[in-house]
């Protein structure tokens, strides 16, 4: 071994271990943004049904327990048609660059507060 390559194999295994400290970080960050994203569209999704049914109070829980912390809720309603959007930043908005938001549609049951509802 010559004296030029001492050393070469611990520059090496330092690269190879950033290169999967990089590549483990970037996977958690996906899987985070992915859960974050079924959260909020099960959060939209819940409220909406929460809504059809007359229950407004229960809907905006539902999206405080269901959704990732900090998640707005926005309700639009035109006639018995409810539009439910959740909007969020994953991670507690450590990756500031996305932003998620999901939206579920209902229509009102009959003779709940949500159908007499003025549109």
């Amino acid at each position: 071994m010559s004296r030029r390559d001492e050393g070469s194999v611990t520059v090496e295994a330092a690269l190879g271990l950033a290169g999967l400290t990089v590549v483990t970080v970037l996977l958690v960050a996906g899987l985070t943004v992915l859960t974050s994203q079924l959260r909020c569209t099960d959060a939209a999704r819940e409220a909406a049904r929460l809504l059809a049914r007359g229950q407004p109070h229960e809907a905006a829980a539902a999206v405080h327990q269901i959704a990732p912390a900090g998640a707005g809720l926005s309700v639009r309603q035109t006639g018995d048609a409810i539009s439910v959007q959740v909007t969020a930043s994953p991670a507690g908005g450590l990756l500031p660059a996305i932003h998620l938001d999901a939206t579920a549609y209902a229509v009102a049951e009959p003779g709940t507060e949500a159908a007499n509802a003025p549109g």
